[in-house]
């Protein structure tokens, strides 16, 4: 048999666009075109190469003018939380999460009142279900749904792609008038899973410093940036 990391992987380029997180840059994304390595061996070792996934396109950044989508993946069994960290984890105590390879009934509506009031300028809107699963879903991945609930209500979810070693935040949505700050709560409940199950990494997707919404994931540390001279450690909060 053929090791995955023998097997040619082709490259297609997209046209140049106007980039979704710094609109004052352009973006062009590198799609893999093999379908070969569409499967989780091959985008494991795509993702520690610096790959993502969107559905059942596995992509990297290859954007001329700009390098700002920095790779990121969080030493989980090194974790040690901020300060601000552990007041968020002691919210914790008073929910209860659970990883299900389903969604539950309810998480429609939860992801319609998320998607309309947070992200009404975005891609995602309107609402659309079967646009959710084709975005965050794959046929070929072990893909499993992260559900937060508070007094047994259902108050998150984060889609999480998961390998022998390691786990992948794909997508995540929550309530959006809770005071909890869930999205941060859903990476360190990642982060819990990955240490209970023995598994290595959290691959949180890019760190964008210019972008707010995509800047908080170097908090977490120790984390690993992927640079032109391999993975670099950072240790300090």
């Amino acid at each position: 048999m053929t090791s995955i990391n023998k097997l040619p992987l082709r490259i297609g380029l997209t046209p140049e666009s106007t980039c979704s997180y710094l609109p004052d840059q352009t973006e062009q994304l590198g799609v893999v075109m093999d379908h070969h390595w569409l499967t989780p061996a091959g985008y494991g070792v795509l993702l520690a190469s610096g790959y993502r996934r969107s559905g059942n396109a596995v992509y990297k950044p290859m954007c001329q003018q700009c390098s700002a989508c920095v790779p990121l993946r969080v030493d989980c069994p090194a974790f040690r939380p901020s300060k601000s960290q552990k007041r968020q984890r002691n919210q914790m105590a008073r929910l209860r999460w659970e990883f299900k390879t389903e969604l539950d009934p309810g998480w429609y509506p939860l992801y319609a009142r998320y998607i309309t009031q947070r992200h009404a300028d975005g891609s995602m809107y309107p609402p659309n279900k079967a646009q959710f699963f084709e975005f965050c879903t794959a046929p070929w991945m072990d893909t499993r749904f992260l559900h937060v609930y508070q007094d047994e209500q259902l108050i998150a979810i984060a889609v999480t792609d998961v390998f022998e070693d390691a786990m992948s935040a794909v997508y995540s949505f929550f309530e959006p008038d809770s005071t909890l700050s869930l999205g941060t709560l859903c990476v360190l409940y990642q982060i819990q899973y990955c240490q209970r199950s023995g598994r290595r990494w959290l691959y949180p997707g890019y760190q964008i410093d210019q972008c707010q919404a995509m800047n908080y994931k170097i908090r977490f540390r120790p984390c690993e940036k992927l640079t032109a001279h391999g993975w670099q450690r950072f240790d300090e909060n």
